[in-house]
């Protein structure tokens, strides 16, 4: 019946009996957890991400609204479609759990084929909703990493950079999740958000005057100072498109990576001279995935580096410059590292 044997069904009830008799008429067609509490589903979700949840509205403690309210305050658990199970399907029941964002509702005991019937329906619209959510997002990435494109070419950069460094962000938090650093605050979509954010850390680039992004030599302590400003200006840009948008959370990601890139580990760095652990991961991140690819990219007033030279300078950076941990990730993905540069 189900096009999708191995979709995962997370069934929540106090009462054991109800429980199990559920659980067996899901067991052919779908991969079931069983979950007797609000608590022990919330942890069963943050194991393993199902792709629908059957919850008791009536259960002691965590009843199933304070349950749902839990989930949807988890940006990894919040779009999961939930199905009230309950023995009183009042009006008022019923509009309560709409509001607070339930699917549906199916009244105990269950009767097994309108139980799967809601389910498959329920699954299916998810689906197709997940595929359109991605399709904008692609579309919303194209025409956001274009305009990233554009203000990188501004003052020599290509506008390969921002996708170049969008890939070394998302090769050193694979490695960062892989080494399990940084476990409270890098998940995989954690990660994926960063990966988004990426080619906006430069945003603020926008506003700086083509006389001193264009200019081949060095800086004098004015320009430097007015250079420096961009992520400041970056920062306030990528703040008001969050405020303006604000279901688009990855710009939560690109507004600190597009303020704290320039940050160093030992303090020294700018716009804030935040140090340590003070300075977002995100910005930590970036940091390492901007210098490497500045390294060994080709300017026109210099040829870029080798890879191993470009090492051996961020490496050096290590505890002062750059977070020690993430070098470590840095060199742990060094062949790697060395392919996708190779790409240029």
């Amino acid at each position: 019946m189900n096009e999708n044997p191995l979709s995962k069904i997370l069934v929540v009830d106090d009462n054991i009996s109800s429980l199990k008799q559920i659980g067996a008429q899901l067991g052919e067609n779908y991969e079931v957890s069983l979950a007797k509490s609000g608590p022990l589903a919330l942890q069963i979700c943050m194991k393993e991400k199902p792709d629908l949840i059957l919850l008791d509205i009536e259960m002691p403690g965590m009843n199933g609204f304070e349950t749902l309210k839990r989930l949807r305050l988890n940006h990894y658990l919040g779009s999961i479609p939930v199905i009230f199970l309950t023995g009183n399907h009042d009006t008022e029941t019923e509009v309560r759990g709409l509001q607070s964002g339930a699917r549906d509702f199916i009244t105990k005991p269950v009767e097994k084929s309108i139980l799967l019937h809601r389910i498959e329906l329920h699954l299916r619209f998810s689906s197709y909703q997940a595929q359109l959510e991605n399709t904008v997002a692609k579309m919303s990435d194209s025409v956001a990493l274009s305009f990233a494109e554009l203000i990188e070419c501004r003052d020599e950069n290509t506008g390969e950079h921002v996708a170049r460094t969008s890939g070394y962000v998302n090769m050193l938090g694979r490695k960062l999740i892989d080494m399990g650093l940084f476990t409270d605050e890098l998940t995989s979509m954690d990660l994926a958000m960063m990966v988004r954010a990426a080619p906006f850390h430069d945003i603020g680039k926008i506003a700086i005057s083509d006389t001193i992004l264009l200019k081949p030599g060095r800086l004098d302590d004015g320009e430097f100072a007015a250079m420096k400003q961009h992520t400041i200006i970056g920062e306030e840009i990528l703040k008001n498109m969050l405020a303006r948008t604000p279901t688009q959370q990855y710009l939560h990601y690109a507004r600190m990576i597009a303020a704290s890139h320039h940050e160093r580990y030992d303090g020294k760095g700018y716009p804030r001279r935040l140090a340590g652990d003070d300075i977002p991961l995100c910005g930590r991140i970036m940091a390492v995935a901007d210098v490497y690819d500045a390294l060994v990219d080709n300017r026109v007033y210099r040829r870029g580096m080798s890879h191993a030279e470009a090492c051996r300078i961020i490496i050096d950076g290590k505890g002062t410059v750059f977070d020690e941990r993430i070098i470590d990730a840095f060199e742990a993905i060094n062949e790697e590292l060395a392919r996708a540069a190779a790409k240029k």
